[in-house]
């Protein structure tokens, strides 16, 4: 997926879990496309303010919300630093698309991990 914005286009999703061998490798990349997929969506959908930037971070959420279940799986789990880590790039996300006044906690608030 190419984005067109240049701070996402470059920026390493979920770094510090990457870095964690408690973390699969796989999940990771099926976490940082979730991430991918909400940057396409808001370069599509181009949300003109916060509540509906919230509602698009709401499907992404619940997208991390499945994948809980195969972290649990392979022996892992989204913990303490996992979570800090997506929602850190959630706020990325939403400072990059011009947000900067998101709630971190509105951003995620539909998460179960």
């Amino acid at each position: 997926m190419s984005m067109t914005n240049q701070q996402v286009a470059g920026y390493a999703f979920l770094r510090a879990l990457y870095a964690d061998e408690y973390f699969p490798d796989h999940l990771l990349d099926k976490g940082r496309e979730i991430l991918l997929r909400l940057c396409g969506r808001i370069e599509a959908q181009r949300p003109v303010d916060l509540a509906a930037l919230y509602a698009l971070t709401e499907g992404a959420t619940e997208e991390f919300n499945r994948l809980q279940e195969e972290f649990w799986a392979a022996g892992s789990e989204i913990e303490t630093m996992a979570r800090d880590e997506i929602a850190g790039d959630f706020g990325f996300i939403a400072d990059a698309y011009g947000f900067a006044d998101a709630d971190l906690e509105e951003l995620v608030a539909e998460r179960d991990w």
